[in-house]
């Protein structure tokens, strides 16, 4: 985070709020001191939970941090978004996602919450088996009236139709 001071010749000079240190904006955006980012972050939140280093060789066997950006991406979230929805810093989101820090229980809570998905799916990577899949897309009405129609559709038929039911499950209409 700097603080913008004065532009000179069309150059800006910026403080660090880290180290103090005045200088102009570099085009990496880092301190030339501290090397941390001079562009605003979100404020920290004062409930943020503190990550927990993750020793390189015992990379955990759920894969959590791949499980976590699958999520996010399928539900269209940046990760600054979905860091909103969890009241923490997006670098913590980022932290997690790249396997620099183990979430708490509390924000396994809160990242499953914001993903909407249980704990259980998010820690096995939110895959379900194709038969449970199945049977919960049998019990919706729409789908289940449409099954009978289904045999006779063409490949771009078919193509066109998954594609706008996946628009409305992932864009849902708001209506007026």
């Amino acid at each position: 985070m700097a603080t913008t001071l004065a532009p000179v010749d069309s150059r800006e000079v910026v403080r660090c709020d880290r180290c103090l240190l005045v200088q102009f904006r570099t085009t990496n955006n880092l301190c030339r001191r501290c090397h941390l980012s001079l562009d605003e972050e979100e404020p920290e939140i004062v409930q943020a939970p503190t990550p927990q280093l993750v020793p390189a060789p015992h990379r955990g066997h759920l894969n959590l941090a791949a499980s976590i950006r699958a999520m996010r991406l399928r539900n269209g979230l940046s990760q600054r978004q979905l860091a909103g929805r969890m009241s923490v810093p997006r670098t913590y989101v980022s932290k997690i996602e790249n396997e620099k820090a183990t979430p708490t229980l509390s924000s396994l809570e809160r990242l499953a919450r914001a993903l909407e998905v249980s704990v259980p799916d998010l820690l096995s990577g939110g895959e379900r088996n194709r038969q449970e899949e199945i049977a919960e897309l049998m019990k919706d009405p729409f789908i289940a009236e449409m099954m009978p129609f289904v045999s006779s559709l063409n490949g771009m038929q078919m193509s066109s139709i998954l594609t706008q039911i996946r628009d409305l499950t992932t864009r849902p209409r708001r209506s007026a």
